[in-house]
């Protein structure tokens, strides 16, 4: 990467302005429930904190739609990381203006103060709906660090537009590095075979970055909610099951593409299909040439399929694996992921990365996360990084 590190600037006396993502789930009581992104910020807060400078972190949280609700406050996480660092967090009342202006200017090196959500303004993720926002959060630091690989992808003021008021002062985090130097290794050279699976219920989020796979991949595995389209593409009956009918073209397209790229496309070959939505709901295993009989829905990839799956990826010596490949969260219809998991998990020898979202959360399930290589933050954003090579985030910082 070509990019300024937090390591070749000198934070020493400086108010170095940290975007971080400490967009984490709560609990109804307020309490965290997933610590992983705080967790995962803390080298370079430490590092700023170490070498004799102050921390001002800002971040979002949830989706708030522009206006200021306490629900969505940033408090739950200046509690946490206090704890985590064992001094304290100051939470500022709000991400810019006078009050929090003066809470900056008064730092001295070694505090670290918490910016209120960056959405509760509608300008963080539309800029050009006031420019000065930006700049209002600009005027807080005298260094700028990306370290929010979660929200890299999105053109916002606090990720992209920022990064001018900083020229040549605007670096990458250690986290941001680390996602990126992980991701890059699929990009450039991964080890042979490479195979990927995508799971989740959309194609048409993920087509691009299916296409951009099937350049690189031996093989590909497609389960949950998008096998349901390629189903239906091929002429058998889905069901009630999600799909997405405006993909069909799109769905036999790509079955061509990896065809004449000589890329195994594997879809599931039965599946565990329930007559309603719901952890206990009534639930038989369908061969799928048969078709999703009427009044059911497909909820995992069936037990023929995952032994299948299992069997092809002992041969791997690179995974990357997006998207649960069945409704997990209820454990009747989890066993096809969590097999899965165990699987890529189990192999000696293969990179395994995890491209962040309900993956994540099925492998902290499990219990499993020290197994795989790399397990990134970022979701959407691993999967734009392997389609594009780059992001807005990465783009804006300054040049090494």
């Amino acid at each position: 990467m070509n990019k300024l590190s937090l390591k070749d600037l000198d934070v020493k006396n400086k108010k170095v302005l940290i975007r971080v993502d400490f967009n984490v789930p709560l609990t109804p009581e307020g309490l965290i429930s997933d610590a992983t992104r705080i967790q995962e910020s803390l080298p370079s807060i430490e590092y700023v904190l170490k070498s004799g400078g102050s921390v001002i972190l800002m971040s979002h949280m949830g989706r708030p739609k522009g206006k200021k609700d306490p629900a969505f406050s940033l408090t739950p996480c200046a509690k946490y990381l206090s704890a985590l660092l064992k001094i304290p967090v100051k939470m500022a009342p709000d991400c810019i203006g006078e009050e929090t202006e003066t809470l900056v200017k008064n730092m001295y090196p070694g505090q670290v103060i918490l910016l209120e959500n960056l959405r509760f303004y509608p300008a963080e993720e539309k800029p050009e709906l006031d420019p000065s926002f930006a700049k209002n959060l600009a005027k807080l630091g005298d260094i700028y660090v990306n370290d929010a690989f979660g929200t890299a992808h999105r053109k916002h003021s606090s990720t992209a537009v920022i990064a001018q008021y900083f020229p040549g002062k605007a670096a990458a985090g250690f986290l941001l590095e680390k996602e990126i130097s992980a991701l890059s290794s699929i990009l450039l050279e991964p080890k042979q075979p490479f195979f990927a699976i995508v799971g989740g219920s959309k194609i048409s989020s993920k087509m691009g970055v299916l296409l951009s796979l099937a350049t690189k991949t031996k093989a590909i595995f497609i389960g949950g909610g998008m096998s349901y389209t390629f189903m239906k593409a091929r002429g058998l009956t889905i069901g009630d099951s999600i799909h997405e009918d405006d993909q069909m073209q799109a769905a036999k397209n790509f079955t061509e593409f990896c065809k004449n790229h000589s890329v195994e496309l594997f879809l599931p070959i039965d599946l565990v299909v329930a007559s309603t939505y719901g952890p206990d709901a009534p639930s038989q295993v369908i061969q799928v040439e048969d078709g999703i009989p009427d009044g059911f829905q497909g909820m995992d990839i069936g037990p023929k399929t995952r032994e299948l799956w299992q069997k092809k990826l002992l041969d791997a010596k690179t995974i990357f694996w997006n998207g649960p490949l069945g409704v997990f969260e209820f454990l009747k219809f989890s066993e096809g992921t969590f097999t899965i998991a165990r699987t890529i998990a189990s192999l000696p020898g293969c990179s395994s990365i995890v491209g962040g979202g309900d993956s994540v959360a099925a492998i902290n399930q499990l219990g499993i996360a020290d197994k795989f290589t790399h397990i990134s933050t970022g979701g959407g954003a691993s999967l734009e990084f392997i389609e594009f090579g780059n992001l807005p985030g990465i783009e804006a910082l300054s040049k090494k």
